[in-house]
């Protein structure tokens, strides 16, 4: 419709004066170091696991490999358009609508993954003689395939929907953020995009409590707990503190849109929050999990070890 594209070309345009005029193009320095540095990492803790066959048969291993994967993939299209918005090219509304949607499904994937080690963890402390019965491999591949298909069920839709209402000639976006597609997404359907983050960070959220409260109960007597440093505390503390900076973004998001959908609050304070939130708090996470759930799980780091140690063995014999 004209007065979509009307309104689309001059939000954006607003948008990008506030960024040149706050500098904050800027974010986009530590944007790539923070990105580069984890993308540096993630695929070699990847090809670790897939390259064991012994780690490939561990549910635990191929959830983290899954946090790994869509952690790239999120990393990956962040930058891609932070250049593309720092660089001021203009994208088709439409290919900002797809790079939004599976921005979105990358996000919700290692979400929900990360949701799915919590409880995996609990299943194998409540049922430990049964628990390879109940998530063998096999089922496991497609626990996860439908993990995927969950997270990119709603946000495709939106998608989809939105192009058949338009039916127009698509037209270009000064600067394509995931804020700004799903809050014009808002406008048009108040109460389904936040209805969406809440109700799946809410379903989240409760099951990581309960299997944590579970874990607590099922092995308090069991005196893991009782030294301040021990290796269950140090878990729990690191995969808390993980599981916090994967939710924490989505919170603030959630914000952002709230702000997006008000009359009250200037552009400069939203683009500062979305630019932010999008360049520092996103990031953290994805930065902190190849250490926090990668390099602490031994198998891994001996594995890491091992390709290591081969790989120098194969250079030596091929300089003498």
């Amino acid at each position: 419709m004209a007065a979509d594209a009307v309104l689309i070309t001059n939000l954006t345009e607003e948008w990008v004066a506030s960024l040149r005029k706050w500098h904050l193009e800027l974010f986009f320095i530590p944007t790539t170091v923070v990105t580069l540095a984890t993308m540096l990492v993630n695929p070699v803790l990847l090809a670790c696991i897939l390259a064991s066959r012994a780690l490939r048969r561990e549910t635990r291993y191929l959830l983290v490999a899954n946090t790994l994967a869509a952690d790239m993939l999120f990393l990956t299209l962040n930058l891609a358009t932070a250049v593309l918005n720092a660089a001021g090219a203009e994208l088709p509304w439409l290919a900002c609508e797809l790079v939004t949607a599976v921005t979105v499904t990358a996000y919700c994937c290692a979400i929900l993954t990360v949701t799915l080690t919590v409880a995996d963890t609990y299943a194998a402390v409540r049922w430990p003689l049964h628990y390879r019965e109940l998530l063998p491999p096999a089922r496991t591949h497609r626990i996860l395939l439908g993990v995927w298909a969950l997270a990119a069920t709603y946000p495709f839709t939106l998608v989809i929907l939105m192009e058949a209402e338009r039916g127009s000639p698509h037209d270009t976006a000064a600067v394509c953020l995931v804020l700004i597609s799903l809050g014009f997404l808002q406008a048009k359907n108040t109460a389904g995009v936040n209805v969406y983050f809440f109700v799946a960070a809410l379903v989240c959220a409760t099951l990581i409590f309960y299997c944590y409260i579970r874990l607590y109960v099922e092995t308090r007597t069991q005196g893991i707990w009782q030294n301040r440093f021990s290796r269950a505390r140090v878990t729990v503390l690191a995969h808390g503190l993980l599981l916090l900076l994967y939710f924490s973004p989505g919170f603030v998001f959630t914000a952002e849109l709230l702000l997006f959908q008000s009359e009250d609050v200037s552009q400069d304070v939203r683009v500062w929050v979305s630019t932010v939130n999008m360049c520092v708090f996103m990031l953290l996470p994805r930065a902190f999990a190849p250490y926090l759930y990668g390099l602490r799980y031994r198998e891994i780091s001996d594995t890491l070890l091992q390709l290591l140690h081969r790989r120098r063995r194969l250079s030596q014999i091929t300089v003498a």
